[in-house]
């Protein structure tokens, strides 16, 4: 699945394209990896957006996830200089893998372009957790990302937006230790080809994880403490060692990645984080050594046992509670922030 240069069809859209600034390939950071945050948005008593990017500005957070593409969601974020993850809904993606590349290019002008530059959006996450919650769509996964591809490569933003799909850990069907890691075989018929494109292209292995899930569920054999980066306990993997759920995961992914013969595409974790409250182990003081501890090695690019000093870029969930959540109640208590603004511990950003 070699990845195409396309050339601009003149009848496509010329007046779309010509709004858009082409951007120079950014090169590999050798700064600190960027610490970002999910701005999930299911709750009935959200600050205005105004209030958000106040808040955000002020904590010195310059990077947010956003699961939807909801113009009120996204406008008020224009001009601010804050870079962007959008998210493009699972639903959406039999009609962007079925219809043609300037029909991908007509969306993402609708939904995105008009309502945001491109100079502020760093990642397009196609889909979340497609193959675990949504296996209907499946299918349609990697040939909605071509499509979507092809149209960024039209407008000249294709090294600078990059695309690809959050995936939960569930995805392994190995996982432990790190070096058995492996995709699950049912899934390897989607996620070789995906991987494929992310090596040609660049782009990341997107990641969603959880230790304190690893916890809840795997009491016998997962320590709160090696959930939280507290353990003082060293697990030995191919003379490498682990101390907590969160590196051995990543690793878990980078040698699935190996053993189907991609070693070089990077990783960022697109969720992770720790409930203030509703169940076993929730509770403030421990979702703030869990998010201290992660802050702290993405910002001093410590990286994992497997790939040491590669700082992992990571987004944070979430910025406030999402009291419309539904199941399981602590999934409504990962607010970093109240509503008010005050933060629900004191977790630094800079």
């Amino acid at each position: 699945m070699a990845i195409q240069r396309m050339r601009i069809n003149q009848r496509f859209l010329p007046h779309l394209v010509s709004v858009f600034t082409i951007l120079p390939l950014l090169s590999h950071p050798t700064w600190a990896a960027p610490v970002g945050v999910c701005y999930g948005r299911v709750a009935s008593d959200l600050p205005p957006p105004p209030a958000v990017i106040h808040l955000l500005r002020t904590n010195g957070i310059s990077r947010i996830r956003i699961f939807n593409p909801d113009p009120e969601a996204l406008a008020p974020f224009s001009g601010t200089g804050i870079k962007l993850m959008i998210g493009i809904p699972n639903e959406i993606l039999p009609n962007l893998a079925n219809d043609t590349v300037s029909a991908s290019l007509i969306w993402l002008g609708s939904n995105i372009f008009t309502h945001i530059s491109p100079s502020q959006v760093r990642y397009l996450a196609v889909g979340n957790e497609v193959l675990l919650n949504d296996p209907y769509y499946s299918a349609f996964l990697v040939p909605a990302i071509l499509n979507l591809y092809r149209a960024l490569q039209m407008l000249g933003l294709a090294n600078t937006i990059k695309l690809s799909s959050p995936h939960a850990a569930a995805v392994l069907s190995d996982s432990y230790p790190p070096s058995a890691g492996a995709f699950d075989h049912n899934l390897t018929s989607i996620m070789v080809p995906l991987l494929k494109f992310l090596n040609e292209t660049e782009s990341p292995l997107m990641v969603n994880i959880y230790p304190f899930f690893s916890y809840v569920n795997n009491h016998p054999y997962v320590t709160l403490d090696y959930a939280l980066f507290r353990s003082s306990a060293v697990e030995i993997d191919r003379d490498l060692e682990y101390t907590n759920v969160y590196d051995a995961t990543i690793d878990a992914f980078v040698y699935a990645m190996e053993r189907e013969g991609f070693s070089r595409i990077p990783v960022v974790v697109t969720e992770t984080g720790w409930p203030t409250d509703g169940g076993d182990g929730a509770g403030a003081g421990n979702a703030l050594d869990y998010n201290r501890n992660v802050v702290m090695r993405t910002k001093g690019n410590i990286g994992t046992p497997k790939r040491p000093g590669v700082g992992v870029e990571v987004f944070l969930f979430d910025l406030f509670d999402e009291n419309g959540k539904t199941g399981v109640e602590f999934e409504k208590h990962f607010g970093i922030f109240g509503v008010n603004g005050i933060k629900a511990y004191d977790i630094s950003f800079i």
